[in-house]
């Protein structure tokens, strides 16, 4: 394989990849769909002709090079075939969150000045058009669902499969010319810009050029050894430059298939019926799995509950060594693979893992409780740590050197140093071009010598040279007497129960820390149901004492394990309440990728922070919300503060240096 700043073996582009791979793996299967409970699928021959047919028809209506074509909808392969047959026609793909209201997609679309906007159906398309009087650079809208649009106006608003059927029709027209841009695609062309979730402020558009995507994908999918043999479910934001790197750039770059799910409904179904060989998610997705695994357990009978209650115990103790290969007795290997007979091979069944080889968790930080559980059980999950302005790997987790407190070494080809202030930089092929239409935010976050900003705070462990991300830099901080105060930490310990879902604790600045709390609605709920707890709302049920009992429960128990750690063991909560709303991204309180906004949080329920900390026990509020059609409404609720005993420490006081 020659590898030269103009490619790897002349591979400069996405369209390029795909070209090699309907050649090389012509009958293999790309893509797979399920429509109406049937997998449909496509090789990577089929894949090419309808991709060259949506390019010929994307030139028929217009398209220039350069353009901004934005992509909006679920996981499905026309959704991928969009953003190469943009590619192949020299325009860049803008992928847009689905889930996101229009006045969101207006700044983005307007932001980058879209021309044209394909999208998966009516939902989409009424977003669109509800803002298309805002868009000025707007002229077609491309729908591939037909039902419910029949009635619309046409004028700008184009059938995807009429798109590709025009194509083909114009093909001797235009062909001459999709050649000459394909060709014309260079390693230093844009490959896609997405935008970042923008948990401090508004979203920025990330240029990532065909060396970026390409390399990255390259070094990645050798450090994991991973083949055109590979099976993954495409599931995730396909606005997320995680999808994009796993479902397109390492899908084309080493020619595996991409599965996409019927439904959000249906996903789990479909994960146990492909049986991925390569799985990410991040870790609300495994909080998740995890936490109906254990609502399920709770309902069993007794002997299966005690049964796996026992060999999961065992797994703790001997799974992540037999996975890595270290040294385990015969007679606990013999007792794991008991284990694995009755518990761990059924249980993997049922999460749709029994086939992966090598599973991913990032985005954020994944809590060790969490984490070592899937490990116990053999599945492969690592951690990796990387941002939308690397491509996505800055540091992996090298097979035999997994731990739930590093996220691994430096990825092939990646430079990291630690600043003075403990912030941790990088850089890389994959680092990013710039901000589209922000050279300021360029220049503060990547430097002239490509080290990149990454805004968190970390260090290398002197004797594995494993790097450990502590906290957002701009969330780690001081409290008053100088210890050290980092959120995250105590966060990812008390998310690890099954009946809590997101947590945000305080304590900069602050004598103690103290914490919000939401509960799992369907854990407490199934917990309610099972013990004759009759309940009418989720607020109802936050409020119940016997939720906030066990909620207090947790708390104190994580308040011991955090007294463990010398350099944060100032911070155990010491007072918390149960919110009577669960944090939401349609009221800017996550973003688009379930990340807390904490700043935002703080201000907007500055009155129950005020109440944390000023000793009521207990606090009435009003809180606007979003409903699921986009009217605003206010609840009320009077909220029950909990005191939570903790630990005293006497070497505590280290501060942050």
């Amino acid at each position: 394989m020659s590898q030269t700043s103009e490619g790897v073996d002349g591979l400069t582009s996405v369209p390029a990849l795909l070209h090699r791979n309907a050649t090389k793996f012509g009958d293999k299967a790309a893509y797979r769909e399920k429509e109406f409970g049937i997998w449909q699928s496509w090789t990577w021959a089929e894949a090419e002709k309808e991709i060259e047919a949506l390019a010929l028809g994307l030139l028929n209506l217009g398209v220039n090079e350069g353009d901004f074509v934005a992509v909006i909808g679920r996981n499905r392969p026309y959704l991928y075939w969009s953003m190469v047959a943009a590619q192949s026609v020299g325009a860049v793909p803008v992928p847009l969150y689905s889930d996101a209201a229009a006045e969101e997609m207006q700044y983005v679309l307007d932001h980058c000045g879209a021309r044209f906007v394909i999208v998966a159906d009516q939902e989409q398309v009424d977003k669109v058009i509800e803002v298309q009087d805002d868009l000025h650079q707007f002229e077609h809208l491309i729908y591939l669902d037909p039902r419910g649009l029949r009635k619309y106006d046409h004028t700008t608003l184009h059938q995807f499969s009429h798109v590709q059927d025009q194509g083909r029709a114009a093909y001797d027209e235009y062909i001459k010319e999709l050649n000459r841009r394909r060709d014309a695609l260079s390693y230093d062309n844009t490959c896609v810009m997405l935008y970042t979730s923008g948990t401090t402020g508004k979203p920025k558009g990330v240029v990532l050029s065909n060396r970026n995507i390409i390399e990255v994908a390259r070094s990645s999918s050798e450090f994991d050894k991973l083949s055109a043999g590979e099976d993954i479910l495409a599931y995730l934001p396909m606005a997320w430059v995680g999808d994009f790197i796993f479902s397109l750039g390492q899908a084309y770059w080493t020619g595996f298939c991409v599965n996409c799910p019927e439904s959000e409904s249906t996903m789990m179904t479909d994960l146990r019926e492909i049986g991925p060989t390569y799985y990410f998610a991040p870790p609300r997705v495994f909080e998740t799995q995890l936490t109906n695994v254990m609502i399920r357990m709770e309902d069993a009978g007794n002997f299966k509950k005690k049964m796996f209650h026992y060999f999961m115990e065992h797994a703790r103790k001997v799974g992540p060594d037999i996975l890595d290969g270290n040294s385990v007795s015969g007679m606990d290997k013999l007792k794991y693979a008991l284990g694995n007979m009755l518990v761990y091979g059924p249980l993997k069944n049922t999460l749709g893992f029994s086939r992966v080889r090598v599973g991913y968790t990032a985005g954020e930080a994944i809590g060790p409780e969490i984490f070592s559980f899937y490990r116990s059980l053999g599945i492969n999950l690592k951690q990796l740590y990387g941002q939308t302005e690397a491509g996505v790997f800055i540091t992996q987790q090298p097979d035999g050197q997994v731990r739930a407190d590093t996220v691994g070494v430096p990825s092939p080809g990646v430079e990291v140093r630690i600043g003075d202030n403990g912030e941790v930089f990088y850089r890389s092929p994959g680092t990013f071009v710039e901000y589209y239409k922000n050279p300021e935010s360029t220049a503060d976050t990547k430097d002239p010598e490509g080290w990149v900003a990454t805004g968190d705070a970390g260090f290398f462990e002197e004797d594995t040279g494993h790097l450990r991300i502590i906290d957002r830099a701009k969330d780690v901080a001081k409290m008053a007497g100088g210890e050290m105060f980092a959120p995250k930490y105590v966060e990812n310990k008390l998310k690890f129960y099954p009946n809590i879902l997101e947590t945000v604790v305080f304590g900069a600045g602050k004598e103690y820390c103290t914490a919000f709390v939401n509960i799992d609605l369907n854990a407490v709920g199934n917990w309610a149901e099972r013990n004759n707890i009759a309940y009418a709302s989720y607020q109802e049920l936050a409020g119940h004492p016997k939720v906030l009992d066990t909620i207090q429960e947790h708390v104190e128990t994580v308040n011991k394990s955090v007294a463990e750690d010398p350099m944060l063991s100032a911070c155990q909560v010491h007072r918390f309440l149960v919110l009577h709303k669960q944090l939401d991204a349609d009221d800017g309180e996550l973003t688009r990728t379930q990340k807390v906004r904490r700043k935002i949080i703080g201000e907007k329920f500055e009155d129950l922070v005020t109440a944390l900390y000023d000793g009521s026990s207990e606090i009435y509020t009003e809180t606007e919300v979003t409903y699921e059609d986009g009217r605003k409404g206010q609840i009320t609720a009077t909220l029950e503060i909990r005191d939570a005993k903790v630990v005293p420490v006497t070497t505590s006081k280290i501060a942050a240096e």
